[in-house]
């Protein structure tokens, strides 16, 4: 179990990280400078989506290793289905734990190719979805899967 836990921070900080931190941080320049000039409903409205997202984001990884005994990086997927916690209401929370955090940094930074980026890491996410992660998931779970699709949507 410490493997794995290690195995998911380190695919966090290499994956999520990059996606909402690192790739950011080049499009905005230097954000440490921009955070005195946030202000009123784009403070809060920004850091309420980021901390949904992140906590969204974090249950679903605990899940991940938790339950499904494995990683949230495609090159050590999980054993077993969760469908538990945020899992019974999307199949891809940790994508919209993603998604949360970038609209909130949106928000905060009143930035549109931080906009642009977000629309762009949403449509490569529901492309790796739809061509990657759910023909891999059919064929490692079955029929299990395919009922946990009839049942819970792909996002919301």
């Amino acid at each position: 179990m410490r493997s794995l836990i290690l195995k998911n921070i380190f695919y966090t900080i290499l994956q999520p990280g990059l996606v909402c931190i690192g790739i950011p941080w080049m499009i905005l320049g230097n954000p440490l400078e921009l955070i005195s000039k946030i202000y009123g409903y784009f403070l809060v409205g920004g850091s309420a989506f980021i901390v949904s997202g992140v906590s969204i984001l974090f249950y679903s990884i605990y899940l991940f290793a938790t339950l499904g005994q494995g990683t949230l990086s495609p090159l050590e997927p999980t054993k077993n289905l969760v469908f538990y916690g945020f899992y019974k209401y999307s199949r891809n929370p940790m994508y919209v734990g993603v998604i949360l955090i970038l609209l909130g940094e949106c928000l905060l930074f009143q930035n549109l190719t931080l906009l642009n980026y977000s629309l762009a890491v949403f449509i490569l996410f529901n492309l790796f979805i739809i061509f990657v992660e759910e023909p891999r998931l059919h064929r490692d779970f079955g029929e299990s899967y395919l009922n946990y699709c009839k049942k819970v949507r792909r996002w919301l």
